[in-house]
């Protein structure tokens, strides 16, 4: 009966071992990007396109090229394997996720922002149109 418990305790704990592992495995933290350069590792950056750098979208590779200033003021190009996002051009926060390789951000996923304070403006300009 004893060793029924024990065998048992030991599959629940090598069950709980197991999950913590994938779990602490899976969690990409959020930086910015001289830790990023740093450490190599894949992570999380929160920031916005620099406007003042256009961006580009080559067809052919369907590579998404911009320039990124992350929420500490630095600076770093940052290239996606993807298309576009269709509310980049108006998103006020971008986030990637990737990491460094020769001096480059390679983006694995780029989620941008709604712009939500924008919404409010729209319905009244909707609002107001129809009076």
């Amino acid at each position: 009966m004893k060793a029924k418990y024990i065998i048992t305790a030991i599959i629940a704990l090598a069950f709980v071992a197991l999950a913590y592992s994938a779990f602490d495995s899976s969690k990409i933290e959020y930086t910015d990007f001289t830790y990023a350069k740093k450490t190599g590792n894949t992570v999380q950056v929160t920031g916005s396109w620099d406007k003042s750098e256009n961006y580009d979208y080559n067809a052919e590779t369907n590579t998404f090229t911009f320039t990124m200033i992350d929420e500490q003021a630095n600076s770093s190009k940052v290239v996606y394997h993807g298309a576009k996002p269709n509310n980049f051009d108006i998103a006020p926060m971008v986030v990637i996720k990737g990491q460094f390789e020769d001096g480059i951000f390679m983006a694995s996923d780029i989620l941008t922002k709604c712009p939500s304070k924008y919404e409010a403006d729209f319905e009244e300009i909707k609002k107001n149109a129809k009076v």
